[in-house]
């Protein structure tokens, strides 16, 4: 067997900020997404043709008309969808971690930020505007470069 992961899924009330935190933050752009019966995004890193780029898909809840998403996935508490529960955070590798500090002071995003022991990776965690957080991954060595 072969794995992979494909994709996470953000349930969230205030969809229209959680796909501005995936754009301007990691840079996704909205893609194709099949005609669910309910609101959401499909957000990609690099081609709308390739469906395995669609790596985080918001689903939104709309408190006026629920059916379709609870006949879909199921009913969720509105009350439970804040942080990222069982799951603690979500992880990218990313490369560009000057650009990237630079990017998030200049969008007023706040990033906590550790060297992990004896692996050689410096982590960047952020969280989305559900309180789900966000881990990049960058190789150590971009910590000490120039511009860092």
């Amino acid at each position: 067997m072969t794995l992979s992961l494909n994709h996470f899924s953000v349930r969230t009330l205030d969809l229209e900020a959680t796909r501005t935190f995936y754009e301007k933050v990691l840079g996704l752009t909205v893609g194709p997404r099949p005609d669910f019966p309910f609101p959401g995004f499909w957000m990609y890193r690099g081609d709308h043709g390739d469906i395995a780029n669609a790596v985080v898909h918001l689903i939104g809840m709309d408190p006026n008309d629920a059916k379709g998403l609870k006949n879909y996935l199921g009913d969720r508490d509105a009350s439970s969808l804040h942080g990222t529960g069982a799951v603690d955070h979500v992880a990218f590798f990313a490369t560009g971690l000057a650009a990237m500090r630079a990017h998030l002071r200049a969008i007023g995003v706040a990033a906590r930020e550790r060297t992990v022991p004896t692996i050689g990776l410096h982590q960047l965690f952020l969280d989305d505007p559900n309180g789900v957080v966000i881990e990049l991954n960058y190789p150590a060595a971009e910590q000490s470069a120039p511009g860092s």
